[in-house]
């Protein structure tokens, strides 16, 4: 069996998660554990503005359409930094803000010993 990454959630994300609709939270499930082995998710587009390695999965649901932000590149787990339904064509700036100062506070966590 391939080595499965931990998930590990940031912020509010794991609650946010939890507030989608049934169906894109078991959609956001099926997508992170594929990331977890290290393949990609099947609707996806890569979040520069956030960070390097930051991926937004992107989930339509019959209740609307969803976004969860990771980053994978750390060898020791998947962060998910956001998790939000999306309202607008454009990802509002206050959501890929939220996931900027989320994926700059993991990344200086990380540095410390």
């Amino acid at each position: 069996m391939a080595f499965m990454k931990d998930v590990r959630f940031v912020g509010s994300s794991l609650d946010d998660l939890r507030q989608f609709p049934a169906g894109a939270r078991r959609e956001a499930g099926f997508e992170l554990s594929n990331v977890q082995a290290g393949l990609l998710p099947s609707d996806w587009k890569p979040m520069k503005t956030v960070g390097a390695g930051a991926v937004e999965i992107r989930i339509k649901d019959k209740n609307g359409i969803y976004r969860v932000i990771y980053v994978a590149r750390f060898e020791e787990a998947v962060y998910v930094l956001h998790a939000f339904q999306k309202k607008t064509q454009k990802t509002r700036n206050a959501d890929i803000d939220l996931a900027k100062a989320r994926y700059k506070a993991l990344a200086e966590q990380r540095k410390q010993p």
